[in-house]
């Protein structure tokens, strides 16, 4: 079975997470990239400086599948402000909200007046079971989101980020336009795990996504391969003994 047959077969969405600019571009026509995500750590790793001009550049040709860009601000007023700009840019944008701010307080009920003016949300940062109950009665079957949690730093804590998964596609099932998105993806068979507990979204880093190739590879071939790689860098090297 190839990759292509592989990933057909996937229930779960691909979101191509990062913020360069050429690599957003040359993934865009891709069947199998759904979407894209972005947040200020990416940006400001990725050299942007101008953060509207940088946005309004992807929604150039980025017009017909989701983006998601942060607010910045660490005060819920602020947010709210920069939220309705942000929401102004595209019918695709949807505005990343982060669960709490730096001190810790929640957004839920900036989340719940967003959601009442018809802003599309991803509410980000989300680890703990708790916070999807601290959100989920802000919405309704009118409420178009999606609910990222970060599963890989769940796994990151020695947590197995399944639980909380499941329990969250399962709180929003009578949400038909909220949607739960794997975050934080750490190796491609994230993609396998988050299709088994019902995700609808898994996020995917640019440098993860060249791996898709490798779907389906037989094991014994990846293994001589990496025989060969092993081989060729000590000759390469000149190491004696």
């Amino acid at each position: 079975m190839t990759h292509s047959d592989i990933l057909a077969k996937l229930k779960v969405k691909i979101f191509a997470d990062g913020a360069d600019e050429k690599s957003i571009r040359e993934l865009y026509p891709c069947a199998h990239i759904k979407g894209f995500t972005t947040n200020p750590s990416l940006m400001r790793k990725a050299g942007v400086d101008d953060y509207e001009r940088f946005a309004r550049n992807l929604l150039e040709y980025v017009r017909a599948k989701p983006l998601s860009f942060e607010v910045f601000s660490d005060e819920f007023p602020e947010m709210q402000r920069q939220a309705k700009i942000i929401s102004g840019w595209g019918e695709n944008v949807y505005v990343k909200i982060p669960i709490t701010n730096t001190r810790g307080e929640s957004a839920a009920p900036l989340i719940a007046t967003l959601l009442k003016d018809g802003l599309k949300l991803n509410i980000t940062a989300m680890l703990p079971q708790t916070q999807v109950d601290e959100i989920r009665p802000h919405f309704s079957k009118k409420s178009q989101a999606f609910i990222s949690i970060f599963a890989g730093r769940i796994s990151d804590t020695g947590t197995d980020p399944e639980p909380v998964m499941r329990y969250a596609v399962e709180a929003f099932k009578d949400c038909p336009h909220t949607e739960i998105l794997w975050a934080s993806c750490r190796e491609l068979y994230n993609v396998f795990m988050a299709d088994r507990t019902g995700c609808h979204i898994i996020t995917v880093t640019h440098d993860l996504l060249k791996k898709l190739s490798l779907l389906g590879r037989n094991l014994n071939e990846y293994s001589l391969d990496t025989v060969k790689m092993f081989y060729n860098d000590a000759r390469d090297s000149g190491y004696v003994l």
